[in-house]
């Protein structure tokens, strides 16, 4: 399968892009800046807040190819100080990368996808949506507005089979985190290969009805 991955040059990103690889499939990486990645590796710098350049890149690669999956990996966090500390600036960052990069590329990818045979489409949110807490409600507000636009995903897809899937997760770590805070605690991390092994599962597996939205 082809599979487009956004945020391929953060640490989740990296992972997935490996285990797919691994296991044989195309990938198309896509970052918000020129960075190296796998040699050989077919990638695209873009910024996936503006919708016209999320357009011409879907465009661009699928002149290339055909489009069977996209893993959107792109998030990040701010929080903290209550619900008065939630910031109109720290919402607006967290709107623009959870939300507003996922609705653009969804659309942008769209017609590709229904081509596909099985498209599958996939995110990664937070368990902190099942116990929402003051301080990160910014985050949790993005986050479920993320989870939201994907099931109505999941909606259009649904005439092909498709899958629109939520990978949940408390928090992402690394080897390298682990090595470099030797005292911390990460029972309750997902590390990011474990991740990617699940979203490589997804281009393999029978879709559920919950996942078929």
């Amino acid at each position: 399968m082809r599979v487009v991955v956004t945020g391929a040059a953060g640490p989740l990103g990296r992972a997935t892009f490996a285990a797919l690889i691994h296991a044989g499939h195309d990938v198309v990486a896509v970052h918000h800046s020129a960075v190296e990645l796998e040699q050989g590796l077919q990638t695209h710098v873009c910024d996936l807040t503006d919708p016209n350049a999320t357009h011409k890149l879907a465009e661009s690669v699928t002149a290339d190819g055909p489009v069977d999956a996209l893993f959107h990996l792109i998030g990040g966090w701010r929080g903290g100080k209550g619900l008065a500390g939630q910031t109109d600036e720290d919402y607006r960052f967290l709107e623009s990368r959870i939300v507003t990069t996922l609705r653009n590329s969804t659309r942008a990818f769209l017609p590709a996808l229904l081509n596909a045979a099985a498209p599958r489409v996939a995110i990664v949110s937070t368990t902190g949506l099942e116990r929402c807490t003051a301080g990160n409600a910014n985050y949790l507000a993005a986050k479920a507005a993320a989870e939201t636009w994907l099931a109505c995903v999941g909606h259009a897809l649904r005439e092909k089979q498709g899958v629109a899937h939520v990978e949940r997760v408390m928090a992402l770590a690394t080897e390298a985190d682990r090595a470099a805070n030797p005292g911390k605690d990460y029972s309750r991390y997902s590390d990011v290969t474990d991740v990617a092994q699940c979203l490589l599962t997804l281009l393999s597996h029978t879709p559920t009805t919950h996942e078929e939205q």
